[in-house]
């Protein structure tokens, strides 16, 4: 048995494989995971419904999961922040560096060779996909 919050096989072995700089998308309901992330990112569906995973609950387990170097969002059309994202922020470690892209860079950014996992999700609200790059692990000597 593992003590950890995330208990997702796939998810966990994503990760495992995944290192410092690898990023993982967590997509929301809209997001085009079939043709905008790379072919060689794992792809894990948890939109069992609509509403159903939020990208904030699989968020709030990666926090507590992996160290996170920074977070991006996407911006709406008009380039304002969309409503989800400060409490996305609010999610993350404090002091972690967040940046927001218009769609067409999100996407590219997307699709670099170090999107390592893409988690698609039933959110709802729109705007709500966060891409976080993975961090590195500090000893205590460090």
């Amino acid at each position: 048995m593992i003590f950890s919050r995330m208990l997702h096989p796939d998810i966990l072995s994503a990760l495992g494989r995944a290192g410092h700089g690898s990023c993982v998308l967590i997509a929301d309901g809209n997001y085009p995971v079939s043709t905008h992330s790379p072919a060689s990112a794992a792809k894990v569906f948890l939109n069992l419904r609509r509403g159903l995973v939020k990208v904030t609950d699989v968020l709030e387990v990666l926090r507590d999961t992996i160290p996170i170097e920074q977070a991006t969002v996407m911006a709406t059309r008009d380039g304002q922040p969309a409503a989800i994202h400060q409490e996305l922020f609010k999610l993350l470690p404090a002091g972690v560096p967040t940046r927001t892209l218009s769609r067409a860079e999100f996407y590219s950014t997307v699709n670099q060779p170090e999107t390592a996992l893409v988690i698609a999700t039933g959110e709802e609200q729109r705007f709500a996909n966060i891409l976080i790059t993975i961090g590195v692990v500090k000893t205590e000597a460090q």
